[in-house]
């Protein structure tokens, strides 16, 4: 043997079905000690019966691995059952097995274990395996505002784009409250500048009335890098009407989460169905946006619609604009168009995205006076110099509450 080995001989090796073979040939023997075998061949003195018989009435082909599967499965899914749960998922692909279980069990009545929705989708080809993604700890903001009913944070964005059938760029605008996870508006805006937008939000603050916060991320139209505390046109008109701002940090789309959660559905459910033009692809996301809200089950609502959950804001969208009333102790002046406003004969500019609205001027000493825009503080004029200075920090906001 170990001249053998030195030639590289590989060793003899046995499968279990020749083991159980060479066994049986010994059971069937004449005279054979079938207790004696059992401990020579490491098995119970009940499966070396077993194997003997099956030989004795199959041949040696008995011996071969048999199916443990069983022969009755009582609690097994009937036909129109396992069709059920494909329709299902076929309705709606990218959902997974909890929210397929509860449609289910509301639809026929009947609990279906997670587990085996899995094993049917995963039978039917349904279901890709998903790469195991590395959990790193969430970056939290400092002071964010925590919702704690419905309205008191909306969250916003512009979905990524696409091109139509036609060739055109879609951009929908996305709107959601915070707590119940309800999307108020995935809407293709003719453009993106201010005016359409602010129309756009106007009629939401007509239906819904008005949330407590917006939270955006720092591009245009929701903020701007030259405005006082990144104020733009759009988002003054919300501070006018007391709606207070929280800006994600730049660069950290994970501030905004659960938003950015939302248009990966839509990038799965909508964007990667591309319809001919900007009116069938309303008609989608109308269409999207109403099992959103209707008919898929929430994990984090332990279940239930955010339909279920939303309701209308009892802050009220004025008919006009009313004007700012700063008090006592306050100076108001109307920012021209230019940006501007005239204090003790001089013109000291402001800003634009300030335009056309009312600021409160308060004295702070004889050197400097602040300069308050309904609850914010947005900055302070130098009457040495006759200049505007932005507030210095955008995470650390003065609120003034107002009259």
């Amino acid at each position: 043997m170990p001249d053998l080995m030195r030639k590289g001989m590989p060793w003899r090796t046995e499968t279990m079905t020749d083991q159980r073979k060479e066994f049986v040939m010994k059971a069937l023997a004449s005279g054979a000690n079938l207790s004696a075998l059992c401990r020579e061949y490491a098995v119970t003195r009940k499966t070396g019966r077993t194997w003997r018989d099956r030989a004795r009435n199959d041949g040696l082909h008995g011996l071969r691995e048999r199916s443990r599967r069983p022969l009755h499965s009582p609690g097994r899914l009937q036909e129109d059952e396992v069709c059920h749960l494909v329709m299902l998922k076929l309705a709606w692909p990218t959902w997974g097995p909890k929210k397929l279980c509860q449609l289910y069990e509301e639809g026929r009545g009947v609990a279906l274990a997670r587990s085996t929705c899995h094993r049917v989708l995963k039978a039917s080809g349904l279901i890709k395996e998903r790469k195991v993604r590395v959990r790193r700890p969430a970056t939290l903001l400092v002071g964010p505002v925590v919702p704690l009913a419905a309205n008191d944070v909306w969250t916003i964005d512009f979905k990524g784009w696409w091109h139509l059938g036609d060739g055109r760029r879609c951009e929908p605008l996305t709107v959601r409250d915070a707590f119940s996870r309800f999307v108020l508006a995935a809407h293709l805006p003719a453009n993106g500048r201010t005016e359409t937008v602010a129309l756009q939000f106007d009629r939401l603050f007509r239906q819904h009335g008005l949330p407590k916060v917006i939270k955006s991320d720092n591009g245009a139209p929701f903020a701007s890098s030259n405005g006082p505390l990144g104020l733009s046109k759009l988002s003054a008109r919300w501070v006018a009407l007391g709606i207070q701002l929280e800006h994600s940090r730049p660069a950290h789309p994970q501030d905004n989460g659960a938003h950015e959660r939302m248009h990966r559905d839509i990038e799965a459910e909508v964007a990667a169905h591309v319809q001919v033009d900007a009116v069938t692809q309303q008609a989608a996301l109308d269409v999207w946006r109403h099992d959103y809200n209707h008919v898929r089950p929430h994990e984090r609502l332990q279940g239930r619609r955010p339909a279920q959950l939303y309701q209308k804001s009892p802050r009220l969208f004025p008919a006009e604009p009313a004007a700012l009333d700063y008090g006592t102790g306050y100076s108001p002046r109307l920012v021209s168009s230019g940006g501007t406003i005239k204090y003790r004969g001089k013109m000291i500019f402001v800003s634009t995205a300030l335009a056309h609205s009312h600021v409160g001027l308060r004295v702070l000493s004889s050197s400097a006076v602040e300069v308050w825009f309904n609850y914010l503080l947005v900055g302070t004029i130098n009457l040495q110099t006759n200049r505007f200075h932005s507030a210095p920090s955008r995470s650390v906001k003065a609120v003034r509450l107002a009259a």
